[in-house]
């Protein structure tokens, strides 16, 4: 089966040898039945874990009653869900326009900004990632990515992660947007220093700059708050997700302040499948299992957890250089390649991901717990203990 679907889908993954049939919770299971922890989580779409109840009901029932009703027509279903979004949505986000993936949502961040502001430059960060899609791609850093398909939307500029001078001396009057990822996800996982993003908040309110987080990754508990910017008390003036959105059905979502989201005139942006009524019954379910399940602060406690392991295995491992993440948000950075260590954990039963050729991502649905972290962190261990040997390290 491995061979046979790459003669069909075009090669632009990085693939496993490995085809999965079968997903429940923090666990999924290969075609010949092995079980396998979790912790790729479909690049952080398993949020509520795989197949969860709550969420397959809701699928089920909504399939039963209306697949599609493209938004040019009003409906329940849609309108539930965008009334609990915005319930918990930060204060002032109270507009959405829905959309099918992250990209699609920070597209609509790019044109919903150049609408209100009249301004086409935005100033990104380096180490970005915001989407392969062209305007998107335009404020994603990686070269790889970027360079042959240039050129790219004009006036975009990359400033390092954190660092407010040289964002001050990027800002210039074509400046209509500052985005940036709370913490940053495909670059390796890092964080936002103390006073950054507040700092960010501060230059945009005085300059009349937008304000946009790329929370596609981060939001929704991933960090241990329902929203990564809480975590330094910030709000955005646009906030992007997507991801676990929908329990993985594809959904994208772009929040906005009022008057900026009704920048947009009628017909000047839309899309056929966003917020149809099967992705926002998962919608709704996905929030109701968040708020109810106290998923954002099992991530937090079990994230603590397994960010202590991820240090006791640093301290034990040389091959460790750093450890760092929020909540469920977390990478080891290795000196070395991870490929080895990758393919022995899906050896041992363990799902990891990578971030460029030394990091390793770990994205677990937010409903794991403690005991489910120490078989990873053993795991874990183990592998590393074999590339250690391997290296004669």
């Amino acid at each position: 089966m491995v061979s046979e679907e790459d003669k069909y889908l075009a090669d632009v993954y990085q693939r496993f040898p490995i085809t999965l049939v079968k997903g429940k919770g923090t666990k999924v299971w290969d075609s010949n039945g092995r079980e396998y922890i979790d912790c790729i989580g479909g690049y952080g779409v398993a949020l509520v874990g795989h197949c969860n109840d709550k969420v397959v009901r809701a699928i089920k029932e909504q399939a039963e009653k209306l697949i599609t009703c493209h938004s040019s027509y009003y409906n329940d279903t849609r309108l539930d869900f965008l009334q609990k979004l915005i319930t918990v949505a930060p204060k002032g986000l109270g507009k959405v326009y829905l959309s099918n993936s992250g990209a699609e949502s920070v597209e609509a961040a790019i044109k919903i900004t150049r609408k209100y502001t009249k301004k086409h430059g935005i100033v990104a960060t380096v180490g970005s990632f915001h989407g392969k899609t062209m305007g998107a791609l335009s404020i994603t850093y990686a070269q790889k990515y970027r360079e042959v398909f240039a050129p790219l939307l004009e006036g975009m500029k990359f400033v390092p992660f954190g660092d407010i001078i040289k964002l001050q001396d990027a800002i210039d009057d074509t400046t209509g947007a500052i985005i940036v990822e709370p913490v940053q996800g495909e670059s390796g996982i890092h964080v936002a220093p103390d006073g950054y993003l507040q700092k960010l908040r501060e230059i945009c309110n005085s300059m009349g700059i937008v304000l946009i987080f790329d929370e596609i990754q981060t939001g929704l508990g991933r960090t241990g708050k329902l929203w990564a910017g809480e975590n330094w008390n910030v709000i955005p003036d646009i906030m992007c997700l997507a991801k676990g959105i929908a329990g993985g059905v594809p959904m994208g979502a772009t929040l906005a302040r009022h008057e900026i989201m009704d920048a947009l005139k009628r017909g000047e942006h839309s899309s056929t499948f966003g917020g149809n009524p099967l992705a926002c019954a998962a919608g709704r379910a996905v929030l109701e299992c968040i708020v109810d399940d106290g998923l954002v602060k099992n991530a937090s406690s079990v994230g603590k957890y397994f960010k202590e392991g991820l240090l006791a295995l640093k301290d034990k491992h040389k091959i460790i250089r750093d450890v760092r993440g929020l909540g469920l948000m977390l990478a080891a950075e290795l000196r070395f390649d991870v490929k080895n260590v990758l393919f022995d954990g899906i050896n041992e039963g363990l799902l990891m991901l990578y971030s460029g050729k030394n990091i390793i991502r770990l994205l677990p649905p937010l409903v794991m717990d403690e005991r489910t972290v120490s078989n990873v962190l053993s795991i874990m261990d183990k592998v590393l203990s074999k590339e250690e040997d391997r290296r004669n390290v």
